[in-house]
């Protein structure tokens, strides 16, 4: 067993190009493993980065001066994120307030249509599991109501956070995209000297991050704008915070889909009943799911959806414990980084064609 290890520790590590890039690598890990939370700002900052370096690009090759082309651009975004902010925020927060004053009456309609449910199926449903889904249920809404109410005293620092972002991100955001090519040389001084494999695997990954940012970030305007217009052609109560919802849930592979559909069932269950519209409801969102993983990712994401399904959830379940939100954001990227990683260091079959060599 020891030998078997011994072999493959030679065969993956012998080149001390490996050796640098698994050390990078593993640096990277500690830093936003244990300071993570120090450079929220910063990782926020990059992202935003990523999804701008194509405009800037855009703008200076029409011979306009990369500084200038980074203000304009970041005034436009800028301007483009007020608008947007203050002409759904007043809205989703309405929205919010009826949702949560119609869920005392969901929550009835919701025990009177399970308390039915054994006799008009008295074959496959009994009392005893109706029973203990409404103590469930009740349990869970007790545990809501007191998860909300730490939620709102922890708000005030939630704000002075805000607050924080609000000044530092767009700092960082300009002296990135201004300083990028500085930047990256100085980072260059500092690793080793043997980073080949480095180096490719960096070029590699720089691209895809780079348009798996923009795919993400177009999915959910089209997924959220295509449901928001399917939600107001149904006349579906919450229609704009349902649709932002679920623009939001492609951050989640898979998952994210999953869960938001429960909320838009029960608005949809809790307006008009086992009628036609909710069959409607479901379809169309049916329709919608399918269209955006069977079209619109493959179209998006070419060389991401390379990556089994399988890889794609564990990816979000492992990275998604490690760094929370960012992990579930960068799952993919990560995934296509271990893949990358793993095809980069040497195998067998490099070392038996050095030997016939």
């Amino acid at each position: 067993m020891l030998d078997m290890v011994s072999r493959w520790y030679k065969r993956r590590f012998s080149d001390p190009h490996a050796v640098s890039l698994v050390a990078i690598l593993l640096f990277g890990f500690i830093t936003i493993y244990f300071f993570g939370y120090l450079i929220a700002p910063l990782l926020v900052a990059i992202v935003l980065a990523y999804l701008l370096e194509w405009p800037v690009t855009k703008i200076s090759n029409l011979g306009i001066p990369r500084t200038l082309s980074v203000i304009l651009v970041i005034l436009s975004f800028t301007g483009v994120m007020i608008l947007a902010v203050f002409g759904l925020v007043p809205t989703i927060w309405q929205q919010v307030g009826n949702l949560i004053n119609d869920i005392p009456s969901m929550y009835i309609g919701l025990q009177e249509f399970i308390s039915i449910l054994p006799e008009k199926y008295p074959e496959i449903i009994n009392v005893q599991l109706v029973e203990s889904v409404m103590d469930n249920m009740k349990n869970q809404v007790l545990v809501m109501g007191e998860s909300v109410l730490k939620g709102s005293l922890a708000s005030l620092v939630s704000l002075a956070t805000l607050a924080v972002y609000l000044i530092l991100v767009p700092l960082l955001v300009f002296f990135l995209l201004k300083d990028k090519q500085e930047m990256i040389s100085m980072a260059s001084g500092v690793l080793p000297d043997n980073r080949r494999l480095a180096d490719k695997v960096w070029v590699e990954m720089n691209q895809q991050i780079s348009n798996y940012i923009r795919g993400k970030v177009l999915e959910i305007l089209i997924v959220g704008g295509t449901s928001y217009i399917t939600f107001a052609l149904l006349d579906l109560r919450y229609s704009v915070l349902l649709a932002v919802a679920v623009g939001f849930s492609v951050l989640i592979p898979y998952i994210g889909a999953a869960a938001v559909t429960v909320p838009v069932a029960i608005v949809g269950l809790f307006q008009w009943g086992l009628t036609p519209p909710f069959y409607w409801l479901l379809f169309a969102y049916g329709i919608i799911q399918m269209l955006d993983g069977n079209v619109l990712v493959p179209i998006l994401f070419s060389e991401a959806v390379n990556l089994h399904p399988v890889a794609i959830i564990v990816a979000v379940l492992v990275f998604g414990g490690l760094w929370g939100f960012w992990g579930v954001f960068f799952a993919i990227p990560l995934a296509t980084l271990v893949k990358a990683v793993v095809n980069a260091l040497p195998g067998q079959d490099e070392d038996e064609l050095e030997v016939s060599n």
